[in-house]
């Protein structure tokens, strides 16, 4: 799938922190109709995501697709890689000079060199999400509907701790991927989730418990395809997702003009369900155009990467103009929950 990779050379650009960078790869894949055919769709790939959200081996593939809930018969349906993910082979040694936010202006640079002013959707889960908050703050008029996914509009003092661990992992460790995964693993996931799946059985071939072989099993799967330096930099992305850019004032989100479709996971215990809540009681106080569902699952953070019914419906209204009704008598009742 990389043969189908696309480039944008971003020249000249100068992070938040004052670094200056001669020449960002900006690099994308496109689903569906061609650019200036359909609506567009901008999805946001999670930390050790890419752009290879559709087709036959794409992560996001029940979702994307020929007569899926997001038909890619109806829409343009576009994915960057974040710059320094190596999907592309470009690395960035120099992580500490970014933030998220420099990279929803580097997407936004990209938008403009394609020629897109407005999305129908912009879409995001984890990492990915964060970015779309920036973005959208960055530029209030980008889109018509902003789905941020598993995440919020800011790294929480809980997120940020656990970026820390995974920092010092990826600094210190004799195997730095494999064993920041590891750990990784158990936010991602649910001590019910563990239960469910492994009931304190064994490997039958040696003496770890299954729960300690799927774990070094990821370590070792993630270790095999993804390169130090991309893990150091999406981790410094993560920790520093913050629309107010350190100014304490969520005003920000007030101006952004789109219908803004916030969806949580109740057993998140990396973006937790709370803080979601939280955001929507803020934004809903003065606009109407802010939604909040909420996924069910025991799996915890990765319940966006499993729960494709929950998704479809939640997406349904959203990207299927006859299934707009459904979704307003759905949303009555969750919105009633939460103000009060």
């Amino acid at each position: 799938m990389k043969n189908n990779l696309s480039h944008i050379n971003i020249l000249s650009y100068v992070t938040e922190s004052g670094t200056q960078f001669s020449d960002i790869r900006l690099s994308y894949q496109l689903f569906g109709r061609e650019l200036g055919t359909a609506p567009v769709i901008l999805v946001n790939h999670a930390l050790t995501g890419n752009s290879n959200v559709a087709g036959d081996s794409g992560w996001w593939k029940d979702i994307i697709g020929v007569d899926k809930v997001i038909d890619i018969n109806s829409y343009s349906i576009l994915c960057f890689n974040i710059p320094g993910n190596g999907y592309d082979d470009f690395l960035i040694d120099d992580y500490k000079s970014f933030v998220a936010r420099d990279i929803a202006k580097i997407f936004l640079l990209g938008l403009k060199e394609l020629g897109v002013e407005q999305l129908f959707a912009l879409v995001g889960g984890s990492l990915g999400g964060g970015i779309a908050w920036e973005m959208a703050v960055l530029h209030p008029n980008i889109t018509k509907h902003l789905i941020p996914i598993a995440t919020d509009c800011k790294s929480t003092d809980w997120l940020i701790a656990n970026c820390q661990i995974q920092e010092l992992f990826l600094t210190n460790s004799n195997n730095p991927v494999h064993d920041a995964r590891m750990h990784a693993m158990l936010c991602y996931r649910t001590p019910e989730s563990f239960k469910q799946r492994f009931h304190r059985s064994k490997n039958e071939e040696s003496t770890l418990f299954n729960v300690e072989s799927w774990l070094l099993h990821h370590g070792k799967k993630l270790q095999e395809r993804y390169q130090l330096a991309s893990y150091k930099l999406m981790n410094q992305l993560l920790k520093t997702i913050d629309v107010t850019d350190e100014h304490n004032d969520e005003e920000v989100l007030k101006y952004i003009n789109a219908e803004i479709h916030i969806i949580g996971v109740d057993s998140d215990l990396f973006f937790t369900a709370e803080e979601n809540r939280e955001t929507f009681k803020e934004l809903a106080q003065n606009n109407t155009n802010v939604t909040y569902n909420e996924i069910n699952s025991v799996h915890g953070h990765d319940a966006f990467l499993i729960e494709y019914d929950q998704l479809e419906n939640i997406f349904a209204p959203i990207f299927n103009e006859n299934e707009k009704t459904k979704k307003n008598e759905g949303f009555k009742v969750w919105r009633e929950i939460i103000i009060k």
